[in-house]
């Protein structure tokens, strides 16, 4: 399987009112993180009877995929779904059976909201019509591929878009996504951080996705020295102690076989990366994704992992963890 990846004010009473219209439960309680451990997942292929994922899991939060451009700067669900219709009966669900969601803008594929939006402003914009439609707690950019990752006028634009939905959004965090290294992010992945305390943009948590890198071996060892590389430049980048850079890291895994042919991530792997996770108290701990959490069903695909493995053996992996 290819992964196909992955303005003004709070919430006011004209957002909760057009919530409510739209058929939307209230946000969850704040007892529910969005971040910490919220397994990706989408529409478009099977398994998202959430409410059974959830009953089956213990897991409350999930990442939904993908908020794309319609081909402008406006947000759609895959570039074609309305911010009202499935999608929005999905996050009802979700909040009916007592969770939260964080919705992931970008991906691998796909047209780009940061590409078609030209300006900080607008695209902050963009990102508004979301956040209100849903009364949103979080959201998760999902910065990779050369479109916006490799693009430094647009990595500029999505953190100064950052930084007006924070001031327009008291409370609203930020996750951002990115790809990495064995050894923790890249050059391009260094210069978003860094620009990102360039340019006040006060990012939450950085998160980073440690698969297709490597031609195999210990993935839970690589995924560790991954998140290490990570939270060792956010320490040198903004000053922070091990424990602060930490804090304010995290990592999205890929279950079972990953998109390059030698790498697998068992569920053994899991453990320890979860086990590593905890002792470091990462701001999040997630992986791609619940649709293909099942086991003995054929070769990796968008619903099955393609190793060995209990259906929702990750998902109920991520569901223990509690930072």
């Amino acid at each position: 399987m290819t992964r196909s990846r992955r303005l003004l004010t709070l919430v006011t009473a004209a957002a909760a009112a057009l919530a409510t219209s739209v058929g939307l439960a209230p946000a969850a309680s704040a007892a529910v993180d969005p971040i910490l451990a919220s397994p990706y997942i989408y529409q478009w292929s099977g398994n998202t009877n959430t409410s059974a994922i959830m009953s089956a899991t213990g897991v409350k939060a999930f990442t939904l995929a993908f908020v794309l451009s319609d081909g402008g700067c406006n947000p759609k669900w895959d570039g074609t779904r309305s911010l009202t219709g499935s999608d929005a009966t999905l996050i009802n669900n979700i909040r009916a059976a007592g969770g939260d969601v964080i919705p992931s803008f970008g991906g691998w594929s796909g047209t780009k909201l940061g590409t078609k939006c030209t300006s900080a402003s607008a695209l902050a914009g963009a990102y508004q019509k979301v956040i209100s439609q849903y009364n949103l707690k979080a959201i998760d950019l999902d910065i990779e591929n050369t479109d916006e990752f490799e693009n430094n006028t647009v990595q500029d634009r999505i953190l100064g878009a950052v930084k007006i939905v924070k001031a327009n959004n008291p409370g609203l965090r930020v996750v951002i996504t990115i790809p990495t290294e064995t050894t923790g992010p890249s050059a391009t992945g260094k210069r978003l951080i860094n620009q990102s305390k360039a340019l006040g943009a006060n990012v939450d948590a950085w998160s980073v996705m440690p698969f297709d890198f490597s031609n195999g071996g210990d993935m839970a060892a690589m995924t560790k020295s991954a998140v290490d590389g990570l939270k060792n430049h956010l320490k040198s980048t903004f000053g922070w102690t091990d424990d602060v850079a930490y804090r304010h890291s995290g990592l999205s895994s890929m279950n079972g076989k990953t998109d390059v042919a030698a790498e697998t991530v068992t569920v053994a792997n899991f453990n320890s990366i979860r086990g590593y996770a905890a002792s470091h108290h990462l701001a999040r701990f997630t992986f791609w994704a619940a649709n293909r959490d099942h086991g003995n069903c054929g070769g990796s695909s968008s619903t099955c992992s393609g190793i060995s493995q209990a259906d929702w053996a990750f998902t109920k992996i991520v569901a223990g963890y509690t930072g």
